[in-house]
């Protein structure tokens, strides 16, 4: 689509009729210590045509054989069904449904993906997406501070093995609203974390994942009553397939999570460099009316036939500036056709199975894997789909060497932990067989043992 600017003539007229001096006047409401500095590292604008240019060169530096790369972005194998349906004219340029005698479709099928998240999750309610599951996570934050009746501290519990790139995001977005993270150290040994009630007093919430970062799980009944029974909300971070297999969030311990929220990417939604992506969001009744997002309701007409409309929040509510319950909230509509149509083609029994194989696909790779001499799994415990190898050799040399001859093995750790750094965090999904296996094996054995031996 191009890009048609307002010409400096447009701008002085416009800001003419509104009564405005400048530009800079229209923004005096925002405090200087909330604005922006100078984009100093954005380069210089360029041609469509040079960027359509750039953009196809980058999208080629993808291209490779095999990829056992995860944290936080998973290649499963998506039915080819899925996006010829979404990229029907009536998904693809779909607005957000607010005139609901014109969007009963659309807005079906999002009450189905709402239908499927809670019952994936055992949360009560849903909403229809957020951005990603970065920013689902900073705003389950924001959400649990305002939610909270018992406590009405800013402090958030973290623990320290969320996605570290979750973990920045959240600082970026919270910060100014005056919440403190406070970020509980994970077992060296194990790569998950443990909780004292001491710890958890005057939190309003604690956040935990699961699986890990590392890939582990953690005692997510034991943190869950210990939190509840200090009056802190519990926010879980789950990946969706591994609530095939795991215990959903809504049944931890005694009471349950308060607020769920995942990256969506796995349902259906290629890996495509990045994004965009899908945020999950769920939450209990009884604190529903906290959460951003758009939320859609089953009803029935004056002739007693189903309808779906938005419901509990208006437009409005997300344009109220600083009395809005999130400025960044959106529903994701294309990627939460593609989630929907992906839950409905693999059913209970699908998601299962691509749970299951990608689970026993880790196993055989790590076996393998630690065979190799030096090579050894880095935490101890059960793991999903993921897991981290300590190699004898960098993990920085691995990863570029491996790339070199078509494999991206997995993802560097030092890049977030220099203590880390001879660490490599591997995923297998269910579209690797035991061929890709032991061609991955073969080219780690390779690359350990050129870099080991003697020059």
């Amino acid at each position: 689509m191009p890009f048609i600017p307002h010409t400096p003539l447009d701008q002085q007229q416009m800001l003419e009729v509104i009564g405005a001096p400048d530009i800079e006047a229209l923004f005096d409401e925002i405090p200087k210590g909330l604005r922006a500095e100078k984009l100093n590292q954005i380069p210089a604008g360029i041609s469509e045509m040079a960027l359509g240019q750039m953009m196809n060169r980058r999208a080629r530096q993808d291209e490779v054989d095999l990829c056992f790369l995860g944290a936080g972005a998973y290649n499963h194998h998506i039915p080819a069904a899925i996006w010829d349906l979404v990229a029907r004219g009536e998904f693809m340029t779909a607005y957000t449904p607010y005139q609901a005698e014109a969007s009963q479709g659309t807005l079906q099928l999002i009450y189905e993906f709402q239908t499927m998240i809670s019952r994936l999750t055992a949360m009560e309610v849903a909403n229809a997406s957020v951005y990603d599951g970065a920013t689902a996570l900073a705003e389950a934050m924001l959400m649990a501070v305002r939610a909270n009746k018992r406590n009405r501290s800013k402090r958030i519990l973290v623990a320290g093995n969320i996605h570290p790139q979750y973990l920045e995001t959240c600082r970026t977005i919270v910060k100014p609203q005056g919440l403190t993270l406070d970020v509980l150290d994970y077992d060296p040994r194990t790569g998950r974390v443990d909780l004292d009630s001491d710890r958890v007093q005057d939190a309003a919430a604690l956040a935990v994942s699961y699986p890990n970062f590392f890939g582990g799980l953690d005692p997510v009944d034991r943190l869950t009553d210990i939190a509840s029974a200090a009056g802190a909300l519990v926010i879980g971070v789950v990946n969706p397939t591994a609530l095939a297999l795991l215990k959903p969030p809504g049944h931890w311990g005694e009471n349950g999570a308060d607020i769920v929220v995942g990256e969506g990417q796995p349902l259906g939604i290629p890996m495509a460099s990045g994004g965009p992506y899908l945020g999950l969001m769920c939450c209990k009744k009884q604190i529903v009316r906290q959460m951003p997002g758009r939320i859609i309701g089953r009803t029935v007409d004056q002739r007693n036939r189903p309808g779906y409309t938005l419901t509990l929040q208006a437009r409005e509510q997300h344009i109220r500036r600083g009395k809005a319950t999130s400025n960044i909230c959106t529903n994701q509509g294309l990627l939460v056709t593609a989630a929907t149509l992906y839950l409905s083609l693999m059913g209970n029994e699908g998601l299962r199975q691509v749970a299951l194989q990608s689970h026993a696909g880790l196993k055989n790779l790590v076996g393998q894997a630690t065979a190799i001499p030096g090579v050894q799994a880095r935490f101890e415990g059960p793991v999903f789909h993921e897991q981290v190898l300590e190699l004898p050799v960098l993990a920085e040399v691995v990863v570029r060497k491996m790339a070199e001859r078509g494999i991206v093995p997995g993802f560097d750790l030092g890049v977030v932990d220099a203590g880390l750094d001879h660490c490599l965090l591997v995923n297998v999904t269910e579209t690797k067989t035991g061929e890709d296996i032991d061609a991955f094996i073969s080219c780690l054995n390779a690359v350990i043992q050129s870099e080991m031996s003697p020059c």
